[in-house]
């Protein structure tokens, strides 16, 4: 039997099409090898949002080579990201992988024998792309470029794909889009995502429903109104700021304000009592004075995000930023102002989740690291602990002992197993 290999790298986007590759494969009578030296199919899904993450694809890249000349019947194939419409280049940069094809695509070698399909055993939680592209072009974003504009998949076809998920077993649905908040506006009808939350909230053996990722200018009061009432949807909302500062914002292309944004999350924090907040930031944009960055650093003090996804700015070729502004700020004081933001960030997730030490919170088990299960609570905190038997899928009441910025660890509450809680 034929064996592939996917190696992922990037965003809950590429994780999703990886899975349907996977079916997509498993359906044509492939299985899963363990390394990619094992493999006669191998598709790298990349990303190219941060020089870090194309690095380590462009290494992947290369470190293929050896394997092709070794083993020229492999196949090999490029996806995600690093693919545009100038695949002509990428094939004399890298001749020795056979494909490439644009995110979400089917492979071209398959397009006339076989479709992505549903994760055929998917885990606990699943991932659903209810849109793909971007139509804000933020000035340091190169996913427009690369995935297209916006096209919103219809809430039919988006409600029956859930319906057959949780026929399969999956508990917790993510609904994927590059910004979720703007999703319907191609559609007739023209339905909002607060619509769509409806729908999928109704299907019934759901236990959980989130989404990403949110524009904070794009986020609208019904919206806030749907989160709120809908009983399945998670108190848990990701609302990417990237700076502290008006005029790196203006730069950025993010369309709002430092003001706009802090009144956002008041409103949101006044309709959904508990509910944790992520976003993203990054540093050293260019020409970001220290003040604009102790703007970031206070607007975190005062806003207290559970989490932070952070990086450091690199300019990515194609973009606006890259185009028109001189990557000014050297590395080392990216690196500085990286680390204050680690080390606020750290002493802030520290705090937020000592409070649940001593309470029960409810998890939905995903699965097993190093002896213990873990899951997540419907406000996305990372909880680990011991029960013997197997429990993936199973909503758990666990007492908190342990509480650390990453994780919670805790014991199973006995007589509460299956109780979900809010916490």
């Amino acid at each position: 039997m034929p064996k592939y290999h996917i190696w992922t790298i990037g965003c809950q986007m590429n994780k999703a099409e990886s899975a349907r590759l996977e079916s997509c494969f498993e359906g044509l009578g492939y299985e899963a090898a363990a390394s990619a030296a094992e493999a006669d199919l191998i598709v790298l899904n990349s990303c190219v949002v941060r020089q870090s993450a194309e690095s380590r694809v462009v290494n992947k890249l290369h470190a293929l080579r050896p394997l092709k000349k070794t083993r020229p019947g492999v196949t090999l194939a490029l996806t995600g990201c690093l693919v545009n419409s100038d695949t002509g280049r990428l094939q004399k940069t890298y001749p020795h992988i056979d494909h490439f094809f644009k995110p979400g695509e089917v492979p071209p070698w398959l397009e006339k024998t076989a479709e992505l399909s549903l994760p055929r055993h998917p885990s606990p939680t699943a991932y659903v792309t209810i849109s793909q592209g971007c139509d804000n072009f933020c000035a340091y974003c190169i996913v427009p470029y690369r995935r297209g504009r916006e096209r919103s998949r219809p809430v039919a076809e988006i409600t029956c794909e859930v319906r057959e998920l949780v026929r399969r077993g999956v508990k917790e649905i993510t609904l994927l889009g590059q910004n979720v908040d703007s999703y319907g506006r191609d559609l007739p009808g023209k339905p909002e995502l607060a619509d769509l939350l409806g729908e999928v909230n109704a299907v019934e053996g759901l236990a959980r429903l989130r989404f990403l990722t949110n524009h904070p200018k794009d986020m609208s009061p019904r919206l806030i109104e749907a989160i709120a009432r809908l009983d399945k949807v998670c108190e848990q909302i990701s609302l990417p700021v990237q700076a502290g500062s008006d005029a790196v914002l203006a730069a950025m292309k993010r369309g709002y304000t430092v003001e706009q944004y802090r009144r956002l999350v008041e409103r949101i924090r006044e309709s959904i009592p508990g509910v944790a907040l992520s976003t993203d930031v990054i540093v050293g944009f260019p020409s970001e004075t220290e003040a604009q960055f102790r703007g970031t650093v206070d607007l975190l003090s005062g806003i207290k995000f559970d989490t932070v996804h952070m990086a450091a700015y690199s300019p990515r070729e194609g973009t606006a930023a890259a185009r028109e502004l001189e990557d000014n700020v050297s590395l080392p004081e990216k690196k500085a102002r990286l680390d204050t933001v680690e080390r606020l960030q750290e002493q802030i997730q520290a705090e937020i989740n000592a409070r649940l030490l001593g309470r029960a919170v409810g998890v939905l088990v995903e699965g097993k690291k190093r002896g213990k299960w873990y899951g997540r609570t419907r406000t996305d905190k990372l909880v680990f602990f011991r029960r013997d038997g197997d429990c993936p899928g199973e909503l758990m009441n666990i007492k908190i002992e342990a509480t650390s910025p990453w994780s919670l660890r805790g014991s199973v509450e006995p007589g509460n197993v299956n109780q979900e809680d809010k916490g």
